[in-house]
């Protein structure tokens, strides 16, 4: 075998299938001296630094549980014209991670918070931050189970070490006094150490009635209150408006 044929195999064995990909392309551009070999090592391995960034990524994404992949960009912001588009999308920069901020999305059903919370997450997931996304009632379910094992402490100590939670559909389903101390914990574990964005339907005045416990629900947002951006959505249902437009559709036919 001669050594071309052992370089390729060597590269197989060692997985850099990038530079695998590629290499016969430099050879031939060396030895045209259209490129000299340290460039053409340092392309080569930048390909394969690319290509492994992006699997750490898609791997980040893909762990991170969003319920599906929506950026800012394909946010329709005419449609809810109570919000600063310019705030929104400074999110995208992530300096609210930096500062260990939070964000809170209030709003009725359908306005589009958990597309927001959703998008910037993923913002956070490309840039290989630890990210991970959970409906309020199954966070609830998974405290309570891991409580039930004996597990309640490993398991927040897991989840306060996310660089992002994004917790969704706060206010969605009543939360008894056991999952409302377990939250509780949570967010006191994460304060001023790691950003979470909230999704909820109900003001923080029912809060109270929420956690069925006002002292709880006041200790829980005085802690996600304090540093963090509190964005109010007063605009229509995404829902209704597409329902709409199909309705207008089939009556068109």
């Amino acid at each position: 075998m001669n050594n071309y044929n052992k370089l390729l195999n060597n590269l197989e064995e060692l997985k850099l299938f990038k530079i695998r990909e590629n290499i016969d392309s430099y050879i031939d551009l060396i030895n045209s001296k259209n490129k000299d070999i340290v460039d053409s090592l340092y392309e080569l391995t930048n390909l394969e630094i690319e290509m492994l960034n992006q699997k750490r990524i898609n791997h980040s994404i893909q762990f991170a549980g969003f319920p599906y992949q929506k950026t800012l960009e394909d946010f329709d912001f005419t449609f809810q014209p109570s919000l600063n588009k310019e705030q929104i999308m400074d999110f995208k920069n992530l300096r609210f991670i930096e500062n260990k901020e939070n964000i809170l999305f209030v709003g009725s059903p359908g306005v589009g918070k958990t597309h927001l919370a959703t998008a910037i997450g993923l913002e956070n997931a490309k840039s290989n931050h630890s990210t991970y996304f959970i409906n309020c009632h199954d966070l609830i379910e998974v405290l309570k189970k891991s409580y039930s094992q004996n597990r309640l402490d490993d398991k927040l100590k897991t989840l306060s070490k996310y660089r992002l939670l994004i917790i969704d559909e706060v206010g969605y389903l009543p939360i008894d006094i056991e999952a409302s101390n377990m939250l509780f914990q949570l967010i006191n574990k994460r304060y001023e150490k790691c950003s979470t964005i909230i999704t909820t339907n109900k003001p923080f005045s029912k809060w109270g009635e929420l956690f069925g416990d006002n002292m709880i629900a006041n200790a829980i947002l005085d802690r996600l209150l304090h540093h963090s951006h509190v964005i109010n959505i007063t605009g229509n249902s995404y829902r209704i408006k597409d329902l709409k437009e199909k309705m207008e559709e089939t009556n068109k036919e």
